[in-house]
């Protein structure tokens, strides 16, 4: 059985000692502006999706070092978009990770602009990824999967319905569709991206990617969850879900049904890393923490 909180805390560690190397100085011309992309990169989180990249990577027997470039990727995609969520035009948020969101700190502008920032170095440091010549086509494929993932096809086409559902009574179908692009997807181009740098077969990438949309799902009810129970413990406002009328899993499907479709979620992503031998523990006991976490 592997330790998944020493499994969690080791790989957390190469992922923040590889942004601190890939990450530019605060002193870098202009200075706010990294100031901020730093501020927000460097305040703590789970670090999921990298870790995600990396355990997928594993899972295929291939060589994490190729992957954290693309790990790291992820973790400045995802924290982009927490900046941009927390704006008032947006979510309209004061706490992200125990913190002050960006905006509160360093304004509006260059909250936008640093989440800009993060999101365009990010694809920067994949295309920077030191992979042999004949390796470059898959390397552009990994590319064009997180864009689709991070775009109007993904996550930002799942924000702005999630925005527009927001004080309206919309079916469990249609939440569904806003949170397999909004949250689904970018978890599941994470397990995606490390198996294909790790060189894993079709029917591998296939079936991660079953595994990455299970738990994506999974991620959400259990995030929605928290924001009705979490306390403190998650570092940021709670119950503002329910203050904002957004459209969430509990409110569409009472808490019980919630929680249930969250374990059926998990169960359907142990199902498909049937037949990985155990360098995929580490995701079978991920996807068990996904809905056990309390922040």
């Amino acid at each position: 059985m592997i330790d998944l909180k020493a499994y969690l805390a080791n790989r957390k560690a190469l992922i923040e000692a590889a942004l601190e190397k890939f990450l530019l100085p605060t002193a870098t011309w202009p200075t706010s502006l990294h100031q901020a992309m730093r501020y927000s990169m460097m305040a703590g989180g789970k670090r999921l999706r990298p870790i995600l990249v990396l355990a997928g990577c594993e899972a295929v027997a291939g060589n994490v070092e190729i992957a954290i470039p693309t790990a790291c990727a992820m973790e400045m995609i995802h924290t982009y978009s927490l900046i941009h969520d927390d704006l008032p035009a947006m979510d309209d948020d004061d706490l992200r990770r125990g913190h002050p969101t960006n905006h509160k700190v360093y304004g509006e502008a260059i909250a936008i602009l640093a989440g800009d920032s993060l999101l365009t170095e990010a694809f920067s440091m994949i295309a920077k990824t030191p992979i042999p010549p004949e390796r470059t086509a898959q390397l552009l494929k990994v590319i064009a999967l997180i864009a689709d993932a991070a775009g109007s096809r993904g996550m930002a086409g799942g924000q702005v319905v999630d925005l527009e559902s927001e004080h309206k009574k919309i079916s469990a179908e249609e939440l569904k569709k806003i949170h397999v692009h909004k949250t689904g997807k970018l978890i599941q181009a994470s397990v995606m991206a490390g198996a294909m740098l790790g060189r894993g077969s079709e029917a591998q990438i296939n079936n991660l990617s079953d595994y990455g949309m299970n738990i994506g799902l999974a991620f959400q009810i259990a995030d929605d969850i928290l924001d009705i129970e979490g306390g403190e413990a998650i570092g940021k406002d709670v119950g503002s879900d329910l203050a904002k009328e957004k459209s969430t899993y509990p409110s569409v499907l009472g808490m019980k049904t919630s929680r249930q479709l969250a374990h059926d979620l998990i169960e359907q992503a142990l199902t498909n890393l049937q037949g990985f031998p155990a360098h995929a523990d580490p995701l079978r006991a991920i996807a068990q923490y996904v809905i056990n976490r309390k922040n």
